[in-house]
């Protein structure tokens, strides 16, 4: 039996561990999880099932609830973006070229630019893809205020890529903390297949 607690976690939290939990498998057995609200227990059961899982949930008491993934045998591919509910990326590209937004005081735009990322979060429709590139590029890098939300988005299915070239001017290429790396020509060619690109 493994145990996995996402006590007060949100969406795709407890997803992203139970999966975690499932790919760790190598053979057949059960996992556990515990989480504090109905929301996650119906990501949960969506994730189990979609790896070929029987799956049971229970509550325990208030704002407790368990959900018992039984695994028969190897897991199938499962989607932990779509676990939590229907695909939500539209044709939009989200391009950064900074670390800040607009200009005037830098401390006020490093804290409009973490608001930013943050709204893009709760878009209905979220980006296909988000670009760093220049002084954007310490947004994806340890240390950056926007970490949370970018993993929180790159969970969910938003490919975020940095501009290579730009790590290494900042010598941030050993601290990329989330997405990948790209080029500008394949930068250039996402822009002209957007649908619509959001430019703080």
């Amino acid at each position: 039996m493994i145990k996995v607690d996402a006590m007060g976690e949100n969406c795709p939290i407890p997803v992203i561990k139970t999966k975690k939990a499932i790919q760790g498998l190598s053979g057949p057995d059960t996992i556990e999880v515990l989480v504090d609200n109905e929301i996650a227990v119906q990501n949960v059961t969506k994730l189990g099932t979609s790896s070929g899982a029987e799956v049971n949930s229970e509550k325990l008491g208030d704002n407790e609830f368990r959900v018992t993934i039984v695994m028969e045998g190897a897991p199938a591919a499962a989607d932990s973006a779509k676990a939590c509910g229907p695909d939500a990326r539209g044709n939009a590209v989200a391009v950064i070229s900074s670390d800040r937004m607009g200009s005037g005081n830098d401390e006020l735009g490093k804290v409009l630019m973490k608001g930013f990322i943050f709204a893009v979060t709760q878009l209905d429709e979220l980006p296909r893809q988000m670009l760093f590139y220049n002084g954007g590029a310490s947004l994806t890098a340890e240390g950056s205020d926007s970490l949370e939300d970018l993993k929180s988005l790159e969970a969910q299915g938003v490919e975020i890529l940095t501009c290579g070239t730009c790590l290494d001017y900042y010598g941030l290429k050993e601290k990329l903390a989330v997405g990948g790396v790209t080029n500008m020509y394949s930068i250039v060619e996402a822009m002209a297949g957007a649908g619509k690109i959001i430019k703080p």
